[in-house]
């Protein structure tokens, strides 16, 4: 009988991990793994399993999971534990939903404290965006993005309730790249916003960047329903 495969072992751990890093390297390491798609969506998390593969106990394990389940990343199915989620599902759209609130008001606080040196790292990753064709890779790059524009803004809890956002949009990404047979995003409405923050333009800035979270939105409302339809 052919043994199935254990997405588990897509994983490799180089030598032991210090006590104290290890929630954070475990919850980096799954992280990556559910992102680039070696763990898939509906694979159960069994906290022995990844304590033995880390060489940890299981304390580490149970918070790093707590972590990605607080990102979406995990959730947790009675019976069966933490389980990868969906690439997309209905929260998704509420993602961008909240997100049109969010990060229009970040980039507004943002814009007048940003100098050139916050301006050259956004298009320094525009120009690795243009570049980059692994799906992982461009959500990772795409997140880096907006969070150097919005960086600035003088409210901490603003930007942490933007990057947990952010980090389903990675998800999206990918789906948004790979399931729809697409090879890489337009870099079009990047490059405007970045141009706008520059010349200090808050409401162009503005303007195009909720065009395109509008845009996105738009893309998941339209495959939610098309499920509905089927």
């Amino acid at each position: 009988m052919t043994k199935k495969p254990n997405p588990l072992d897509s994983i490799s751990i180089s030598g032991p991990i210090p006590a104290h890093l290890a929630r954070a390297v475990i919850e980096e390491t799954l992280r990556t793994a559910i992102l680039d798609g070696r763990l898939p969506a509906g694979i159960a998390l069994r906290q022995q399993d990844l304590a033995d593969l880390f060489g940890v106990s299981r304390m580490p394990v149970r918070e790093a999971l707590r972590q990605l389940e607080a990102q979406s990343l995990l959730k947790v199915v009675q019976n069966k534990g933490a389980v990868v989620a969906p690439l997309i599902d209905y929260d998704a759209f509420e993602t961008y939903a909240l997100r049109l609130l969010l990060e229009p008001a970040a980039l507004r606080l943002s814009i007048p404290l940003l100098d050139s040196e916050d301006i050259a790292l956004a298009r320094t990753y525009i120009a690795s965006l243009e570049l980059e064709t692994d799906h992982a890779e461009i959500g990772r790059l795409n997140r880096l993005f907006h969070m150097a524009l919005y960086h600035k803004a003088p409210n901490r809890k603003l930007l942490d309730l933007i990057e947990l956002e952010l980090n389903q949009e990675e998800r999206f990404l990918r789906f948004h790249l790979s399931s729809m047979g697409l090879g890489k995003l337009t870099q079009t409405d990047h490059i405007e916003m970045v141009d706008a923050a520059q010349d200090k333009d808050i409401e162009r800035a503005v303007q195009v960047l909720e065009r395109h979270l509008g845009n996105a939105s738009a893309v998941i409302g339209g495959y939610l329903q098309r499920l509905v339809e089927k």
